[in-house]
């Protein structure tokens, strides 16, 4: 009895792996399509781990140069040696194309995402994609540098400022791309203009869904001021990846083992969680494609409450002031 349960399991450990295996070629083809990013600028924000040190390291392969754009300079060079000596160990050392460049950017701090982009206006002649990747989930309640609350500061508030300090390079680089990362989660967010900054009442899922649902309303009122410039938007969501972006959630001892197991069978990499990301930064498919939302290299329909320009439009213009590009 004993040895059937253990051949059971074994078998079905064996099918897992398989399947498992089989899912990330397949996802991993869908994004490979061989563009070639040779002579392109792209800045990845929060690029030293999960789906953005993924994404750096696709397009350094296919021969980007790229900007790690990370809080933690320390964190983000150990991860730039780390992709240049993985590439160099599978034969794909990246020769007179890719380059990885690490800088500073705290998305919490107004003070540095303006550093940042002054940095960059004043070294990249050109940009010719931006990925907002950088993101918190379900922290507790703390505020940013500027008193905002993190989640809302941080994935949205941050990442408007520097979109928009750097549009004119984006511009003048057109065609270029700007992709936004978002959740699923989205759909659980509501857009309550009387507590932008939850001081009123905090609840830390409703915060990062709400933050998401910013995200992609921002992208969608971006691309329509954006129209005739060149210069496409789009957002997306990642799926369910094993990131440390979790950090906050907090799993019962006795269950941690299996929801690894869970998280390994059924959960993307970073690698198969970054393909769409990598798709809408580099695939001619989407070229000239703005305003829409994907998942899994796909186009996907939107909530309504997702497609609510005077929302959009309203979230813009108090943005605006809340990160000091309006008086």
């Amino acid at each position: 009895m004993a040895a059937t349960a253990t051949a059971l399991a074994l078998g079905g450990g064996l099918l897992l792996a398989a399947w498992r295996w089989l899912r990330g070629a397949a996802r991993a083809a869908v994004a490979g399509s061989g563009a070639s990013m040779r002579g392109k600028t792209v800045i990845i924000t929060g690029a030293n781990s999960g789906l953005g040190r993924a994404a750096a390291a696709e397009l350094l392969r296919m021969q980007a140069r790229v900007i790690m754009g990370c809080r933690d300079r320390a964190r983000a060079e150990r991860a730039a040696r780390e992709i240049r000596a993985e590439l160099g160990e599978r034969g794909e050392a990246v020769e007179g194309g890719g380059e990885l460049v690490v800088r500073e950017l705290d998305l919490a701090s107004l003070r540095s995402v303006r550093a940042f982009c002054h940095r960059v206006l004043q070294e990249e002649p050109r940009l010719d994609v931006l990925i907002n990747n950088a993101g918190v989930f379900q922290c507790p309640y703390m505020k940013t540098e500027d008193g905002f609350e993190m989640q809302f500061g941080v994935n949205h508030l941050g990442h408007f400022l520097l979109t928009n300090l750097l549009l004119g390079l984006l511009k003048n680089s057109a065609p270029s791309r700007i992709v936004v990362v978002s959740s699923k989660l989205y759909k659980y967010g509501e857009i309550n203009f009387e507590d932008l900054n939850s001081e009123i009442s905090y609840n830390k899922s409703f915060c990062y869904s709400r933050s998401k649902l910013a995200n992609i309303l921002f992208a969608r009122e971006l691309a329509r001021r954006l129209e005739g410039t060149g210069v496409t938007v789009n957002s997306l969501h990642p799926g369910i990846v094993r990131t440390n972006l979790g950090r906050y959630v907090n799993i019962p001892l006795l269950a941690k083992p299996l929801f690894n197991l869970v998280s390994w069978a059924f959960f993307k990499t970073p690698l198969e969680g970054a393909q769409t990301s990598i798709y809408l930064a580099s695939s001619p498919d989407v070229e000239g494609v703005s305003g829409k939302y994907f998942g899994d290299c796909k186009e996907e329909e939107l909530l309504p409450k997702a497609m609510d320009d005077l929302v959009a439009r309203k979230l813009w213009d108090i943005s605006e002031v809340m990160v000091g590009l309006l008086k």
